[in-house]
This record gives C-alpha cells, sequence and structure tokens, in this order.
C-alpha cells in the first residue's frame, strides 16, 4: 500500500515505461533511505508516498503462517500429479488468497512469496525432500513453472505476487548445510543443477529467486557470482533476488569465507542479491562501513534498489487502480471452490505402487467390517511451511464416509503405558503446568497415562491421556502442555532407549537426560549425556500392535496408515537417518497382514520409502504425501474407486540406501544417482504408478529422421484405454543419444502429459523434441554441443516402463580433439577420482585433493599432443599448503609419465597461486592424459608449453 503524499512525480505517470519509473523513483531516494530500502522490510518513504513492504511469505503449497489457508498437498505430493494445468490453477489460488491477506494487513502481509522451492532432490534422504519437485529438472522445472504462472498470473505487465524461487542452488541436504562447500562440476551444473531453475525463470517467467545457505566449490551461495552472470544475465531474469535468513551472516560466521560483516554484505549485492534477509540494524551499519570504505558504491545499491522496485511497480502498488489484482480482498479465502481444487489435487497425487489380483479399488457394499489402523490413520499432520489447517479430514474419517455407521475401527497401533523410576520406585504423575511430578503413592493408581509414537531411531512422540496434551519442555522441565507438534524445535520429541532389561531411557529432542528430581519429583532436564538419563520401567497398559492385529483379524478388510511426522526424524536442518520405514510400522504391517492377508498398505510421508517386505507380500499399496485438509477424503477416494489413481512417483525409490552413494555427494554422473544413471533395480522407477485401467500405446511415428541442430522433431504415437474403466494415464518421453563422446544418461525425460480417456477410448499424444534439448555441456569449449550421432525416442508408462521406441540422426558437432596447449581450467576434467572442486584463483574453479595422504588423479581425454608434445614442459597453476607432488602420465593413472614436478608449499589463510613447470618427453599422439597429485595440492588450471 503506497504511503500518502501531495506531490507528483514522474515514477507516478503510468503511462510512462516501467523502467522509467522505477529509475526516477530510485534515483530521489537519499542514499540513507537507500539503506534502509535494502533489507527484506523495507521502510516507508512518505515524502515520496512509498509504503513499507516486506519481501517473503511463506508460500510453498498454501499461504503459511498468517492465519487459516487453503493447504494443499506438500510439493513432493504436487510432483506426483504430472499435471501442469493443475498446478497454474493451484498457484493462482494461493495468490488470490495471498492477495486476500495483503488486503488484511499490507505491511506485513506481502506479495513476494517464498516458493515453489525447486532445488534438485538427488538424494531421498534429505529432510526437506517434501518441499521439492523431485530427482528430474525437466519435471521440476515444468511443474514449477506452471506453478509461477499461476502465482504471478498472466497480465503482461501487472502481477498477482511474484515467486521467488528457492535455493539457488545445490542446496539438497541439511546437514552442515552453512558451512558445507558442494562439489558441482561443469556437466553435472549445467546438465542437472542449474537446468531446474532455468526453466521457470525462462517458460514460468518467475521475477525472484533466494539463494541457498551452501557453498559452491568453495563459494558461498550468497557471493556466488553465478546470480549475476547466469541467472540475471543468461536468463534474463528482471526481478530481484533474496538472500535466505541469515545467509549472509553465515558468510562470515559459519563459512569464514569472508572477515568482517562489511565485506560479506559487498560482496552479496556485487554479485546480485538485492534484499538481505539478515539482522536489520547489523547489515544497515554493515552496509554504511561498506559504503564509508569503498567496497561498494551508491550506485550498487542503485543496481538492487531498481530490481526490487521494478517488482513493486508491476505488483501495481504504485498504481493500484490499472492492477487487475488489486481488488482481490479478504473474502477470496477458504473459497468453497478451493477446497474442492485441494481435494483434486490430493486425489492426482496418489501413487497406486501395487495391486496385485486387482485387490483394489475396495468394494463398500461387501465390506462389514473396515480395520483401519497405524500411526498416520487418525490424524492429519501439517509441515513446517504448513498454512493452519481450517479443517481435516483424517483417513479414518474419509473411509468412514464412505461406509456405513459403526462398520470401521481404528486402533492407531500406539501403546498406552505407564512410567516408574527404577531409583524412586514411583510412577510419573503428569502435571499440567510446568513440570511433571512423581506420584506420592507408589501404586500404579496415581500414574498418568501415556501414549507414545514410535517414528523410529529412539524418537517417540507421548500424549498424556488425562488431558490429551503432548509432553513437551521448556529445556529446564517436562510437562504435558503441547496442544500440537509444530515449531522450529521440535521439543514435544523424546528419545526413549531400551536398556538391556527392558525398561527405558528418556532424553529430550536435543538428546539432554531427563532426571527426577530428588526434592520436587519434577521431571527435569539436566545437563550431561544420554547416559545419564533417569532410568524408568515400561508398565505396558495397553498393548498398540496387539489392538491393531485383533481389529484386522475380525474385519473383512485392514488398512494400514503408516510414514512420517513432517517434523520428526527429517525436517529442515534434520536428514532422514534411513530411508526405512520405522521398525515398529514394519513389525505393525508384518503382523496385522498375517492376521487378515486382505491388507492394503497406505503410506502418508515426505519422502521416499524402502519397504521390500511389504512390496513382496501386501497385496495393494498407496503412497500420499502429507496432503492437508483433504488427505482423508482424497485417499478414500481412491480405496473405494470414486478416483482411478493416476499418480507418478516423482523420485526413484530405491531398495535400501546400500544403492546410493555418500550423501554428499552431489555428482550424478559419476554416482550413478537419480534414474538417469541408475543401473540398480529400484524398488519403484522414476514415474511408475499404476492404474484400475490398462492402457496399451502404438502408432509410434517420427515427422523426420534426420535433424540438424536446429530442428525439431515431433514425436506421434496413440493410447488407448482397454478396459471397462475410465481413467487418466501420463504418457512420458524420454531420449537417449546411442554413441556420444561423454558419459551421457540412460535416458531423460523431454515431455509428459496427463490425459484422461473414457472406457475403450484412444488418443493421440503429440510432443516436440528439439535437437537443441539433446545437448550435452562440453567442457572442452565451456559451451553446450549438439552432438551428431544416433538418438533414441522412448515412450512409455514410466522410466522403466517403455513401450515404444524410434531412433533418428542428428547432423550436429563432432567434438574436435581437445587442446592443452591451451590453459585448461582444471574442473573441465572428464574424470577424476580423490579430488573435489575448490575455488581458484580470480572467481575461478580448481580441484583439490581430498585426502593428501592417498593418491588422485583427472583425466583430460582426447587429447591431441601432435608429433611430440611439450617440448617446453607442462605447466600448472597450482597452490599448497606444504610441498605436494605431481605426474602428468598417459592412457591411465599409473601409464607412461610424461612430465613430473612438485607444487612448493606456502601456508597462509588463502592459496598462493603460482604456475609450476616441469619437463615433459615421450607424449604425443591422441592420447588421454592424467594429472596425477599426492599431497596438499589445489590445481586452477593445466596445459602444455609449446
Amino acid at each position: 500500500m503506497t504511503a500518502k503524499t501531495t506531490e507528483t512525480y514522474p515514477f507516478q505517470n503510468p503511462d510512462s515505461p516501467l523502467d522509467e519509473r522505477v529509475n526516477d523513483l530510485v534515483s530521489r531516494f537519499t542514499l540513507d533511505e537507500k539503506v534502509n530500502l535494502m533489507c527484506q522490510y523495507q521502510d516507508e518513504v512518505p515524502r515520496l508516498g512509498v509504503g513499507a513492504y516486506k519481501h517473503g511469505t511463506e508460500a510453498a503449497h498454501g499461504v503459511a503462517w498468517l492465519g487459516e489457508a487453503t493447504s494443499f498437498p506438500q510439493p513432493i505430493g504436487l510432483s506426483c500429479t504430472w499435471d501442469e494445468a493443475l498446478l497454474r490453477k493451484i498457484g493462482s489460488i494461493i495468490g488470490d488468497e495471498a492477495r486476500g491477506f495483503y488486503a488484511r494487513d499490507p505491511k506485513i502481509n506481502g506479495l513476494t512469496l517464498w516458493a515453489p522451492t525447486v532445488d534438485m532432490e538427488r538424494d531421498p534422504r534429505w529432510g526437506r525432500t517434501e518441499e521439492a519437485y523431485g530427482e528430474d529438472p525437466y519435471l521440476a522445472g515444468k511443474l514449477s513453472a506452471a506453478l509461477v504462472q499461476g502465482l504471478q498470473g498472466d497480465h503482461p505487465l501487472y502481477v498477482k505476487t511474484v515467486a521467488s524461487l528457492k535455493h539457488f542452488y545445490a542446496n539438497n541436504n541439511e546437514i552442515d548445510r552453512g558451512t558445507c562447500s558442494i562439489s558441482i562440476d561443469p556437466r553435472n551444473k549445467r546438465e542437472y543443477y542449474l537446468k531446474a531453475f532455468e526453466l521457470p525463470f525462462k517458460e514460468g517467467g518467475a521475477l525472484s529467486m533466494m539463494t541457498a545457505y551452501n557453498a559452491v566449490n568453495g563459494v558461498p551461495a550468497n557471493v556466488n557470482p553465478e546470480v549475476r552472470d547466469i541467472v540475471k544475465g543468461e536468463w534474463g531474469m528482471s526481478g530481484f533476488v533474496v538472500s535466505d535468513a541469515g545467509d549472509v551472516t553465515g558468510t562470515v560466521d559459519d563459512h569464514g569465507y569472508s572477515a568482517s560483516y562489511k565485506e560479506a554484505v559487498a560482496l552479496t549485492i556485487k554479485a546480485g542479491v538485492d534484499s538481505i534477509t539478515d539482522d536489520h540494524p547489523r547489515f544497515k551499519e554493515a552496509i554504511r562501513e561498506a559504503l564509508a570504505d569503498g567496497l561498494l558504491a551508491e550506485s550498487d545499491l542503485d543496481v538492487a534498489l531498481r530490481n526490487a522496485f521494478r517488482v513493486r511497480f508491476r505488483l501495481g502498488e504504485f498504481d493500484p487502480e490499472r492492477n487487475p489484482y488489486a481488488s482481490i480482498d479478504e473474502s477470496v479465502i477458504l473459497r468453497p471452490e478451493h477446497a474442492a481444487l485441494s481435494r483434486e489435487a490430493a486425489r492426482k497425487g496418489v501413487v497406486l505402487l501395487k495391486n496385485e489380483g486387482g485387490a483394489l479399488p475396495l468394494q463398500g457394499a461387501r465390506l462389514g467390517k473396515v480395520a483401519v489402523v497405524g500411526p498416520l490413520g487418525g490424524i492429519v499432520y501439517r509441515d513446517w511451511y504448513s498454512g493452519t489447517l481450517p479443517y481435516s479430514v483424517t483417513p479414518a474419517d474419509g473411509i468412514a464416509a464412505k461406509l456405513s455407521a459403526g462398520d470401521v475401527v481404528f486402533r492407531g497401533g500406539t501403546n498406552r503405558v505407564a512410567l516408574r523410576s527404577t531409583t524412586t520406585g514411583k510412577y510419573v504423575r503428569l502435571g499440567d503446568g510446568d513440570a511433571a511430578l512423581a506420584a506420592t503413592a507408589v501404586d500404579a493408581a496415581n500414574a498418568s497415562v501415556l501414549e507414545t509414537t514410535d517414528w523410529g531411531w529412539d524418537s517417540h512422540t507421548i500424549v498424556a491421556l488425562e488431558n490429551g496434551k503432548y509432553l513437551t519442555t521448556n529445556d529446564e522441565l517436562v510437562s504435558a502442555t503441547s496442544t500440537q507438534i509444530w515449531e522450529w524445535f521440535t521439543k514435544e520429541v523424546f528419545h526413549l532407549r531400551r536398556t538391556a532389561n527392558g525398561d527405558v531411557t528418556l532424553t529430550t529432542w536435543n538428546d539432554r537426560p531427563v532426571v527426577v528430581d530428588a526434592d520436587s519429583g519434577a521431571l527435569r532436564v539436566v545437563d550431561g549425556s544420554k547416559d545419564d538419563a533417569e532410568t524408568f520401567a515400561v508398565e505396558v497398559i495397553g498393548d498398540g500392535l496387539q489392538e491393531a492385529v485383533e481389529a484386522a483379524a475380525s474385519a473383512d478388510a485392514a488398512i494400514v496408515f503408516v510414514g512420517n511426522h513432517p517434523l520428526v526424524n527429517g525436517k529442515e536442518t534434520i536428514d532422514r537417518p534411513d530411508i526405512t520405514l520405522a521398525a515398529s510400522q514394519e513389525r505393525l504391517i508384518q503382523e496385522v497382514y498375517r492376521a487378515n492377508p486382505n491388507t492394503t498398505v497406505v503410506v502418508v510421508g515426505s519422502y521416499p520409502y524402502a519397504f521390500p517386505w511389504a512390496d513382496a507380500n501386501v497385496p495393494a499399496i498407496l503412497y500420499s504425501s502429507h496432503a492437508g485438509q483433504e488427505l482423508g477424503n482424497a485417499i478414500a477416494d481412491v480405496l473405494f474407486g470414486d478416483f482411478n489413481p493416476a499418480g507418478r512417483l516423482s523420485m526413484t525409490w530405491y531398495k535400501s540406501v546400500d544403492q546410493l552413494p555418500a550423501f554428499l555427494d552431489y555428482d550424478i554422473i559419476k554416482g550413478n544417482r537419480t534414474y538417469r544413471y541408475f543401473e540398480g533395480e529400484p524398488l519403484y522407477p522414476f514415474g511408475y504408478g499404476l492404474s484400475y485401467s490398462r492402457f496399451e500405446y502404438d502408432n509410434l511415428a517420427l515427422d523426420r529422421e534426420r535433424l540438424g541442430a536446429d530442428d525439431v522433431v515431433t514425436v506421434r504415437f496413440r493410447v488407448m484405454n482397454n478396459s471397462d474403466v475410465a481413467g487418466e494415464e501420463v504418457p512420458q518421453l524420454y531420449a537417449r543419444a546411442l554413441r556420444s563422446r561423454v558419459k551421457r544418461p540412460n535416458k531423460e525425460l523431454h515431455g509428459f502429459r496427463r490425459i484422461a480417456l473414457a472406457a475403450g477410448e484412444s488418443a493421440e499424444v503429440t510432443f516436440e523434441l528439439k535437437a537443441a534439448d539433446l545437448a550435452f555441456w562440453d567442457v572442452t569449449r565451456d559451451r553446450y554441443c549438439v552432438e551428431s550421432g544416433e538418438y533414441e525416442v522412448m515412450v512409455g508408462a514410466s522410466s522403466a516402463d517403455i513401450r515404444l521406441t524410434a531412433s533418428f540422426a542428428i547432423d550436429g558437432e563432432t567434438v574436435p580433439p581437445r587442446d592443452l596447449y591451451r590453459a585448461t581450467s582444471a574442473a573441465n576434467y572428464d574424470d577424476y577420482a580423490g579430488v573435489f572442486i575448490g575455488e581458484g584463483p580470480n572467481g575461478g574453479d580448481c580441484v583439490v585433493v581430498d585426502d593428501p595422504s592417498a593418491g588422485a588423479w583427472i583425466r583430460f581425454d582426447d587429447v591431441e599432443l601432435g608429433e611430440g608434445a611439450g617440448a617446453n614442459g607442462v605447466e600448472l597453476v597450482a597452490a599448497a599448503a606444504a610441498p605436494a607432488a605431481f605426474e602428468v602420465r598417459l592412457d591411465a593413472p599409473d601409464g607412461p609419465i610424461a612430465a613430473s614436478g612438485t607444487v612448493e608449499g606456502a601456508e597462509g589463510a588463502k592459496p598462493a597461486w603460482r604456475a609450476f613447470a616441469a619437463a615433459a618427453t615421450g607424449a604425443s599422439g591422441r592420447r588421454s592424459v592424467y594429472v596425477t597429485l599426492r599431497g596438499p595440492a589445489r590445481v586452477a588450471a593445466i596445459r602444455f608449453l609449446k
């Protein structure tokens, strides 16, 4: 909302070109006003009619943290819809409701929304898997672009809201996220990690972006010049970039990259970040210091503020009468049609993983009794970025609505217990206030009855049944006072660890020991290790597993709901310890199935899981993300056939973590990560999902069999619903190079479409595939290359279910031999061992020996050395903290030595980059060249000297 002013300025003329208005406004700010406009909460400038404004409202799957709002499935669930049109509708509704909250309080409820998260999910152990759109950059990019289009609207100038893409880039781990540096070589960067961001900028028109906490190749994300050079330069992003909360502080305090806040903020702004999401007083002062010391110029602030205010102009702030979205008011929030779309999205995101013998859909008329069991069956959880749910339909409620009254029995499978201190002999009795008190009597009559839910890996949540509240802690005492599990720190988690004799010890969310106070009997939290915790005997009052088994045995069908709590064992700041279900949930599935073979398992979760036993034994399995207010209705609709499932997995589901490389290994090419390179057999492949219908494919045709590098091939085929059930299918187009100079994907997604077909109906599906889409990043020339050769298109129902194939040729380029007589970046290797990528001289990359005591090498293929290379030797631009040896070898890491030398050591805070030369002999012809390294070496470049 614009502040009042009585004067008229050129920037207030809505008929003037946008950039003229922006430039005029920014030119009128004083330097002090400019400084005060550089942070997330922008100050009011009354004399110019500029109102206060906040950058950043969370909206991952609905407006969050501002009150009751329509809730959609988690983004990982939305990605399973494979439905761009649906994502545009959802984005539009989120944008509408954000406008409604803005109308309620424009100073607090901003219109720049921190969504979507488009980070590549190359590893399912990431604690924030729920927030993003899968492992494939094309799928994630397309769905994100569609959501962005919905959020921002379709007016040529004005926008409904602004989408801020998160988090640029290589952000797929929580462990050490604020201190780690991710090693990304040029091919992984260009072909994978950047691709997901490129599409929502180029196709979606996203007007904002947030940087990440991690560093990439030694450079913290907020000072990475690729923000300026690639996002704003190559991709033409015209909006503004915001740092993540505390990002700039972390440049100093966590990464140790900058010596002072003034240096950090200067580097951040110069790299292309336009708005600082850190402590405002501290960083306004840091900006002033940077200006005074010449680290920043006023013109640097002008660039940033032009980017930020260009967006505010497009939001219609300065001429609301012309903005078609300005009239949206509070009445738009929670409209009935929004709830209907929430249910549609939740249904479309359900993935049918197994349906042996037509176990599903359930026939409600034939079922006398259904047992709903499991910890996810009677509740709807929200994650950290969820809004406040206006209502929630649990799975048990949704199923009960499909059946007659009394036909559903719910058992959570959770135990009800009493705890007795083995030190005092007294039972725990919980107060409603600040303390949990031990009962004065030693008998169980006065004990609190506690319902415990085991989430695996010793993590439990505990409810005191006398008041129905969760146990929590203020970090001093334990009490039963929490009505929900939803805060930044999940203090309702307690670690219960079994001792050898079956007793348990109790520690808090952050593993501090809980003891019984000798004087008051209160459960007190103390400093120390988990070994210092009080030991309690557990007396089982109600055996949840046995109750679940008994309910299943007496029912016509059993439905087991398992999965995760979104804030336990995997969330922002916490990565998952494994990809399995909790051991207690695995046992629940097995015991219920043994009691009733007519069992269906429903996994409600934020990530992929590994459950080979259930896959091998249970006849029917469904997956849904935590899907918000309509979760129960959506799952029931699918279970009983009121909705035919067509969700598809957006990530590979592995059989175990043994099929995954090290968690922090981001090299998907060498590590054979994701469906693109994975060579093993997954539990469920990328793009997989079953239906109650049966679909067949035929008549694949290409409109041309040979393309130039700038050409497009049209791919046509027919999909038929050869069943008596109407349904939706998601045909998927993949392609691959049959031969290449470099390692290429086994297949990669280039098209998908969700189509509805009536029983017996068929449809022709058409995709266009550009030859340019099949380019790879040529490290020998630092650019994309469309390689000449044979290619194959593959059409099917998943990445592993290919129904039709056809080949075609491209007349493109042949990569010329490498010229190592030119200075060549060491990071432009073809292969490597024992190195990672760090920061080199002048902002470039270098390779760093990972273990100085072990051997390491980098390889350059197809090098033309001529008749006798390196008459004047070989030169490395390198640095080392201590002397390090290098050798240039031919054909293999232990092949013939062409040169050898030493990188002299030089201690210091920054690497001392120098050129080191060595005589070369015996190098000729077309060869692979290895540079082997031993010692603490960093190598930025190599070249042979003529």
